[in-house]
């Protein structure tokens, strides 16, 4: 792919989603940390200096994507959790299908769950002030809207203890996507030694469990479950 120099603001527009659109395609083939802007700016078909002129750099082009993927991964959970709880549903019935859907949906953005897995450590670390705006402000939007969902399932949570279960859920989400899928070394350690398939971490078993204590002692004591 070849490009001709980008004049027009539309054109400039088409030039930044072509190279959204190539590092999505290079995120389904490798992890973050194999993604280079080398090698970005080859599959795309421009010169490192040129992509730079749309992105401050590697990092704000996976920031830019880690917004997209959060923001339909939020719509996911609002379109298969219900905006009120039924009256007749027990407490723990749907604190179970609220944490049996979250984790089923992180589970199908496996792109989502490494970019969240490197946020703080790795994409944060490049960026510019102006970059780290854009990207904490949609995180925000995404934090309101996920507050929603979660009050719209479990009310006696409220506002303040759905915001805090979130928090904690993403820390999980990250720690365990990154144990879950380990390096080859590991993985060829885990198929050698069969023992040690007692430490192995699966990721949605372990993100269930870790979100089911994290969300029953989040829950008000006074509820019966």
């Amino acid at each position: 792919m070849t490009f001709q120099r980008a004049r027009r603001p539309e054109q400039r527009a088409e030039r930044r989603r072509a190279i959204l659109a190539t590092a999505a395609a290079m995120l389904t083939e490798m992890p973050v940390a194999d993604v280079s802007l080398n090698e970005l700016s080859r599959r795309v078909g421009l010169a490192k200096s040129n992509v730079l002129n749309y992105f401050d750099s590697r990092e704000a082009v996976l920031l830019e994507l880690s917004s997209s993927e959060l923001s339909a991964w939020v719509q996911d959970l609002a379109s298969a959790l219900p905006h009120k709880a039924p009256e007749a549903e027990a407490i723990d019935e749907r604190a179970d299908r609220l944490v049996a859907t979250i984790v089923g949906a992180l589970a199908k953005r496996p792109v989502l769950c490494d970019l969240i897995s490197t946020q703080a450590a790795v994409l944060e670390r490049n960026i510019t002030t102006e970059t780290a705006l854009t990207f904490k402000r949609a995180a925000l939007v995404a934090y309101e809207e996920l507050i929603t969902v979660v009050v719209g399932v479990l009310p006696e949570l409220g506002p303040e203890g759905a915001g805090r279960f979130i928090a904690a859920a993403s820390l999980l989400a990250g720690a365990i996507w990154t144990h879950s899928h380990p390096v080859p070394a590991i993985l060829a350690a885990y198929e050698t030694d069969p023992a040690l398939s007692a430490i192995r971490m699966e990721f949605e078993p372990a993100m269930t469990d870790a979100l089911r204590a994290l969300l029953y002692g989040a829950l008000p004591r006074d509820q019966g479950r």
